[in-house]
């Protein structure tokens, strides 16, 4: 199960983003994060697959406002740098 905990600017990630999470959150993908918000922080995710990945991505194309990706986990930064996905990560610590 995934959680979005929205501070501020900042939305934190709580839990496991596979593809079964990402075809129920798929519907309600527009409305996850608030307008407001500009970084989306990946240290609370304990796990994701690729699909977890794409979902990710599918976020940042589709927020209203440049939204960046920060604290991504080690599992994480592997399938980051297996896809090369480095540009839409930063590596700011929240």
């Amino acid at each position: 199960m995934i959680e979005f905990v929205q501070q501020g600017t900042v939305c934190h990630l709580k839990g496991r983003l596979s593809q079964t999470q990402v075809i129920e959150l798929w519907p309600q993908r527009h409305s996850l994060l608030s307008q407001q918000t500009q970084v989306l922080s990946l240290s609370g995710l304990e796990y994701s697959d690729s699909a977890g990945v794409a979902f990710l991505l599918a976020l940042v194309r589709e927020h209203g406002t440049p939204l960046s990706l920060s604290s991504a986990s080690q599992q994480l930064k592997k399938l980051i740098d297996l896809y090369d996905l480095q540009s839409f990560f930063s590596e700011e610590v929240i």
